[in-house]
């Protein structure tokens, strides 16, 4: 696998015929294209409510039911110490020969927040979700739009057979 620079995940965003762009949504390419990595932007925050489950073959999975925060007058929401789903802006359209992992912008790690993530497959097309976690005894504040994770997009040896087919394809879209 080889990690995608700046340059090569500007020629994919910008592909001409676009069958699907790499990624859709972006409020500012060039200042979220980083040295290796695509800033991914935050649409809303959701507090979760109640228990999830999850077993081997999914037949008994539940996922708990979320509400969202509400940003005030100037786009910030408060963030008490805890766990918080987010939503990003971004749709991510992953072809058969790339996979991506996400890591936390540095700030965030700096503020005592933590975002944890999943690998974003082969052939996925949604609006992804995470989880933040305030770690910070203080609480955290962070504004809508605010650029909070970094996604590495990493080229496959070769394309993949069949591309992801989860429950999660085209979520949030």
């Amino acid at each position: 696998m080889t990690l995608l620079s700046k340059n090569e995940l500007r020629e994919r965003i910008l592909a001409k015929p676009p069958l699907l762009p790499l990624m859709e949504n972006m409020i500012d390419m060039e200042m979220q294209l980083q040295p290796n990595s695509i800033e991914m932007t935050l649409q809303r925050v959701e507090v979760l409510e109640g228990a999830g489950a999850i077993d081997f073959d999914n037949s008994r999975r539940k996922l708990p039911l979320s509400r969202p925060l509400e940003f005030d007058d100037d786009g910030w929401v408060y963030l008490l110490p805890g766990t918080y789903k987010v939503v990003f802006n971004e749709i991510v359209n992953m072809p058969k020969d790339l996979a991506a992992i996400a890591r936390p912008r540095s700030t965030m790690l700096r503020c005592g927040v933590n975002i944890g993530t999943a690998v974003w497959d082969s052939g996925y097309r949604g609006r992804s979700e995470s989880m933040l976690l305030v770690h910070n005894p203080e609480g955290f504040n962070v504004c809508r739009n605010a650029r909070i994770i970094q996604l590495l997009f990493y080229e496959l040896h070769a394309e993949v057979e069949e591309g992801y087919k989860g429950q999660y394809q085209h979520e949030n879209i």
